[in-house]
């Protein structure tokens, strides 16, 4: 059997040097998604979607759904939802709810070890967790990885300890037990200068770091406006019924068109209510009073709400695994 990642015949240069403006219009930028996603599913023997219910994942899986839907050899993949415990409860209703009208199979990748010790010890975010209280799994990566050396850290999401721990170590776990050889994600170059040299098909051969495997990126060409108009002139009108075939664009949080309701839309009510980012319900603010895709996108920084980028760890954490 040949081993990966020899039975791969994908470019991991494909997109090398580009920017958003090589992609014009909408359409080339969709075209070249879709191209990508069928590129990956056929390529990878046991790919998955990377899925976190916000805008930039949730245009991923709507893309690979269209692909599916459009070659009948090809299957819908396994969906991966990191649980990191601290979620906008609007948000973990949203991804249940999208999960069960699509027909999605989720695995559920989480820091159990981690979780269970909140949960015992009735921990709320920001309360110590005691290093030599996890699992030698955890410890060696404190230890060893990070190179942490303090006796406990703050269980928050957003730190440089809390983030291996409860994404990027539950993200490489759940790729090792899953035999997952190629991850679809939905980042982008215009998101964060840490990304803006990534590539449509993205080697993490490392064993060291993490279970060998590829990281499929089909929207790195959309900006923030971008997403939002694939979602409003795209997304939206071919799978809502009921939503106007020529697109609509919400002035407000109710303002939805012919009697529909938020339950309808796969966009997370969380943008409407002027979250441009979703990250943890401790740490992310909104952005403004009005919903993400009516403010100044061009002007203001996407994820200033979330303290995680404030931190400047955001290259020292893609080095370990985090997406």
């Amino acid at each position: 059997m040949t081993a990966f990642p020899d039975y791969l015949d994908v470019d991991y240069t494909d997109g090398e040097g580009e920017t958003p403006d090589d992609y014009p219009s909408i359409e080339h930028k969709i075209e070249k998604a879709l191209e990508v996603v069928e590129r990956g599913l056929r390529e990878y023997e046991n790919p998955a979607v990377m899925w976190t219910g916000g805008k930039d994942s949730t245009l991923t899986l709507y893309f690979v759904k269209e692909v599916v839907e459009q070659y009948d050899d090809l299957e819908l993949p396994t969906t991966v939802f990191i649980d990191h415990f601290q979620h906008f409860d609007e948000l973990m209703d949203f991804v249940r709810h999208w999960a069960d009208e699509w027909d999605l199979e989720v695995v559920w990748a989480r820091n159990s070890d981690v979780g269970d010790y909140v949960d015992e010890n009735g921990l709320e975010p920001g309360d110590d967790i005691p290093v030599d209280a996890l699992s030698e799994h955890n410890q060696h990566h404190i230890r060893n990885i990070l190179e942490y050396e303090e006796e406990t850290f703050p269980f928050l999401l957003d730190t440089y300890v809390g983030n291996h721990l409860l994404k990027t170590v539950a993200l490489n776990d759940t790729l090792e037990s899953e035999n997952i050889d190629g991850i679809i994600s939905g980042i982008r170059w215009d998101e964060q200068e840490a990304r803006a040299d990534e590539t449509f098909f993205s080697p993490r051969h490392d064993p060291d770091i993490y279970p060998p495997h590829d990281r499929v990126q089909p929207i790195l060409q959309f900006k923030e406006a971008d997403v939002w108009d694939a979602f409003w002139y795209f997304v939206v009108p071919e799978t809502v019924e009921g939503y106007p075939d020529e697109g609509y664009v919400p002035q407000g949080f109710d303002d939805l068109p012919n009697g529909l309701t938020h339950e309808d839309i796969p966009v997370s009510p969380k943008y409407f209510a002027g979250f441009r980012s979703l990250g943890s319900e401790i740490s992310t603010d909104k952005s403004a009073e009005e919903p993400a895709w009516l403010q100044d996108m061009e002007n203001t920084t996407e994820r200033a709400g979330r303290a995680q980028d404030k931190e400047d760890l955001m290259e020292r954490l893609r080095d370990l695994g985090y997406m």
